[in-house]
């Protein structure tokens, strides 16, 4: 039973992000140390690694930085993953690094998160790295944003700093599309306001970091009212107990589905009803985000991977010439004549950009009209053009089926990020 319960508790994805030396995997080992969520053996070898450093205290940071290149320079360089439970949910935690050179890695964490939690250094105040990472946590549409001010204790917990950076912040938030913002003044090294009230800054009234992970609500966050059922896998099992059985699996990107309901395939148009949604555990009476389900239907129909089951009267935009938001990840720059192979949801197929729109600086959000092409880590909108059609939505109305990736055919490496407009 008690497994039971845990699967079946709520999960909230959140990422950790900000300039160089913020503190983010120390306030990541301060949530995973404060809340109970380490063992005894790993708190040790943290302790004596610190030692062997010559730190003053338990570098709490080490719990999250696994690379021995990030171990040695102090920094995050790849995108650390870490998970713990309350009694109350699950979570993830994508731990996402500072330098702008991996800005990149952030978009990966960034994309399946309900929540950001953006740090600032109390002494520096909003650099240029925290307004790239407020720019694509809006971008990428996280429904909730929490902006900790971080190493109070360097400022002698001010509270004049901490209104400060909350002005200076909700200035440049003011252009972006995120409403939901949470401040938080913190100390990670000691653990002020992470899962206990800070008695050092009684002027705070908020709550602390671990309740808002805790009652945040994001059961709203996915898209329950447009049908989407993108295909994975025809399951044939052509046993003696089923020999007729033909289902299709995958995972539900939107809307309720229900047995008897009338449905379509795209992008073929044929038309057919639910006859039964089967799981590991049995059969279900509905299916929604983000369940993984195996739907049976009343007519045979050819169904492969790749084509998506959406309700009859609510179907998505359908065709080959797609425009979007993008996050070009690669050291090579975008090539208006190369061949990119393109990945949306799961369906593949080959494209060409037939144009740059612009570019945006991040810093100011304006759109740099002249440009042609993007380099790492620039952000533009761009249209392509597919060899077949595809089926989405716009990435406002759906993160599922409004994001994709393109990849470079020669060395198979995701080259961009899009969020279609």
């Amino acid at each position: 039973m008690a497994a039971r319960g845990y699967l079946d508790m709520e999960l909230l994805r959140f990422l950790t992000c900000g300039s160089v030396d913020d503190g983010k995997s120390t306030l990541i080992g301060r949530l995973l140390y404060d809340s109970k969520s380490i063992f005894d053996d790993q708190y040790e070898a943290i302790k004596l690694s610190s030692e062997r450093r010559g730190d003053e205290q338990v570098n709490l940071a080490l719990l999250t930085d696994g690379l021995r290149a990030e171990r040695e320079q102090g920094i995050t360089i790849d995108v650390a993953y870490r998970y713990f439970a309350t009694p109350r949910r699950k979570f993830i935690i994508a731990d996402c690094p500072g330098h702008v050179q991996y800005t990149r890695n952030m978009v990966t964490g960034a994309s399946t998160a309900n929540l950001a939690i953006i740090l600032i250094d109390a002494r520096k105040g909003v650099l240029e790295q925290t307004c790239r990472h407020a720019f694509i946590a809006s971008l990428l549409q996280i429904p909730h944003v929490v902006v900790c001010v971080n190493k109070m204790d360097l400022v002698g917990y001010s509270e004049q700093v901490f209104e400060e950076i909350r002005a200076a912040f909700e200035d440049f938030a003011a252009k972006l599309d995120v409403t939901d913002f949470h401040f938080i003044p913190i100390a990670a090294l000691h653990g002020d306001n992470i899962v206990e009230r800070s008695r050092r800054m009684d002027w705070y009234q908020g709550p602390t970091l671990m309740y808002l992970l805790n009652n945040i609500h994001i059961s709203n966050d996915q898209n329950h009212i447009d049908g989407r059922f993108p295909v994975q896998y025809v399951v044939r099992p052509q046993s003696s107990g089923h020999p007729d059985y033909r289902g299709y699996a995958g995972r539900v990107a939107g809307g309720i589905f229900r047995p008897g309901d009338h449905v379509v395939v795209l992008p073929s148009g044929m038309e057919t009803r639910i006859k039964s949604i089967d799981t590991y555990e049995g059969p279900v009476e509905e299916a929604f985000p983000p369940m993984s389900v195996t739907m049976t239907l009343e007519d045979e129909i050819d169904i492969s991977r790749g084509d998506m089951i959406v309700k009859e009267n609510n179907r998505p935009l359908m065709g080959q010439e797609v425009t979007m938001m993008v996050c070009w990840l690669n050291d090579q720059p975008l090539k208006r004549e190369r061949v990119y192979a393109v990945r949306h949801t799961t369906r593949d197929a080959r494209c060409r950009v037939r144009e740059v729109h612009y570019t945006v600086d991040v810093n100011t959000l304006h759109r740099r009209e002249e440009a042609k092409t993007l380099g790492r880590n620039d952000i533009g909108k761009i249209t392509i053009h597919t060899t077949a059609p595809l089926v989405f939505d716009k990435y406002s109305r759906n993160r599922n089926t409004g994001s994709l990736i393109l990849i470079d055919e020669g060395t198979n490496e995701t080259v961009a990020a899009g969020m279609i407009a």
